[in-house]
């Protein structure tokens, strides 16, 4: 698995600057949640997001879809706010709808779905803030 690390977390603000329509897997609707303040940021700096929870029906204003497969645009990127365990199943249903990139959030690594995704052409962040990174190199 060490060939994948340098592939992992190439280009970040490639990334912020290709792709606009994100899926925030776990987003939540509590405001003290990091998942909701990055989600905050990404909609303040203009990104449409599609916020994934299966048990909220709006987060920030937004409708919420149960699973990436319901979201009825094309999604960019997926932004991932789930266990480790869970990421696997995620990546399989970002590359069923065409996603360019997974962003596994900090504290989330899953080699084994990074080398899936990579394997289905997808750029892979994995262990990193996107709104942390998004301050260190934005705002575009």
């Amino acid at each position: 698995m060490e060939m994948i690390q340098d592939q992992i977390n190439r280009d970040i603000p490639g990334i912020f600057q290709k792709y606009k329509k994100i899926a925030v897997v776990g987003a939540s609707d509590k405001p003290h949640r990091d998942s909701y303040q990055v989600a905050r940021v990404m909609k303040q700096a203009g990104y449409r997001i599609f916020p994934v929870n299966p048990n909220v029906s709006e987060i920030l204003g937004v409708e919420c879809y149960s699973t990436l497969l319901e979201i009825p645009e094309n999604v960019e990127l997926v932004d991932i706010f789930r266990r480790p365990e869970h990421v696997e199943p995620i990546v399989e249903h970002a590359i069923q709808i065409g996603a360019k990139a997974v962003w596994m959030q900090l504290g989330v690594a899953n080699e084994a779905a990074a080398k899936k995704a990579l394997d289905a052409g997808l750029e892979v962040i994995m262990n990193r803030c996107w709104k942390i990174e998004y301050y260190n190199y934005g705002p575009f």
